[in-house]
This record gives structure tokens, C-alpha cells and sequence, in this order.
């Protein structure tokens, strides 16, 4: 039988952008090196990087986990969103991630984002078996 998984979570990119701004380290703990890259390239870097931390949030809600426990500790690199050929995000798991995602014998990962001027959203669907 298929379960499904949904999270969504929205970023207020003012607010995200000053947190990403007053601390350097926030921008290498979060974004892994593919990300830094896409969103650096981008005419507006901080939109994006708001709308890929939605995405990461939104995948641990779909799994109903939130940011304490074990393996809990590198989770950001470990969810990773990347644009595929045609610029669609995907998402991408390791380590911990990947083992979660195992054990819920996920078989789809879909991901969604958009932003407006203030906010970015993002919306996880993942498909696995009961």
C-alpha cells in the first residue's frame, strides 16, 4: 500500500537574509557547496537561498522530524535541492537523510518552490510503501 508524505513551510526572506547576513557560518552549515553555487549565480542570491532552506524544512516535515534528536547534527548538507536540467529543483539525501528515507521505504521525492518579493515556499511530497 502507498503512504504519502507531504511538508510545507514558507520563509519570510527579510527576516532569513539579515540571519544569513549577521552570521557567515549560517550560509556553509545550511547550503551545501552545489547550493552556494546555483543561488550565488542567481540576480537575487538571498530569494533563493530562502526558498532551498523551505525545501529542506518541508522534507523534514514530511517526515515528521523536527531539529533535535540523533543524526540530527549536519542535517542541512545531508538535504540537498538541486535544478535538473530544465531547472526543476529535486531533491537529493545522504547520510542520515538517506537512512530515514530508507526506512520509510520512500520511492519519490517531489519538491516545489516559489517566492514572492517577501516570502519563499516550499512544498515536499515524498511516496513510500506502508
Amino acid at each position: 500500500m502507498i503512504q504519502l508524505y507531504q511538508g510545507v513551510d514558507i520563509v519570510e526572506i527579510p527576516k532569513f537574509t539579515s540571519i544569513l547576513l549577521r552570521n557567515d557560518t549560517c550560509v556553509l552549515d545550511i547550503f551545501t557547496e552545489q547550493e552556494r553555487t546555483y543561488c550565488q549565480s542567481r540576480k537575487e542570491p538571498y530569494v533563493h537561498f530562502a526558498g532551498r532552506f523551505a525545501a529542506k524544512e518541508s522534507f523534514l516535515k514530511a517526515l515528521g522530524r523536527g531539529f533535535s534528536g540523533p543524526g540530527i547534527d549536519h542535517i542541512f548538507q545531508e538535504i540537498e535541492v538541486v535544478a535538473d536540467g530544465s531547472g526543476k529543483p529535486q531533491l537529493t539525501v545522504t547520510g542520515w537523510a538517506a537512512k530515514l528515507t530508507k526506512k520509510r521505504k520512500i520511492q519519490q521525492m517531489s519538491v516545489s518552490i516559489s517566492h514572492s518579493a517577501d516570502y519563499a515556499l516550499a512544498s515536499v511530497i515524498l511516496v513510500g510503501d506502508r
